[in-house]
């Protein structure tokens, strides 16, 4: 797997990676975006576009965060393609630096 979204992206969602990606490979649920790590070209475009921090390259994964990399490759395989970007949640920027988010992943 060449790239992953972290934690960070959860409830906040925000799609600009979406708009870079040559091969569309990331996914919506309804909490968060993920990488499909079938599709990902390695291209590194979709970083510097995360406003939040959340995508970086498997080997960089934090160790807290390692779990992303399993939960991105699940969840691709049943979450729908996303091709377009579009307006974050009204509350994304709130939760952008909240702690603790991965709870909530659970129920999606």
């Amino acid at each position: 797997m060449a790239y992953v979204v972290t934690s960070a992206c959860i409830r906040c969602k925000y799609t600009d990676c979406v708009d870079v990606c040559p091969v569309d490979c990331f996914r919506e649920g309804a909490l968060m975006l993920v990488i499909d790590p079938d599709e990902c070209i390695d291209c590194t475009l979709c970083v510097a576009e995360c406003p939040v921090g959340a995508i970086c390259a498997a080997e960089d994964v934090p160790e807290a965060e390692r779990e992303f990399i399993d939960i991105n490759r699940e969840r691709a395989a049943r979450w729908p393609r996303i091709t377009e970007r579009h307006a974050p949640p009204a509350d994304a920027d709130a939760w952008a630096d909240r702690p603790g988010k991965r709870a909530l992943l659970d129920a999606d």
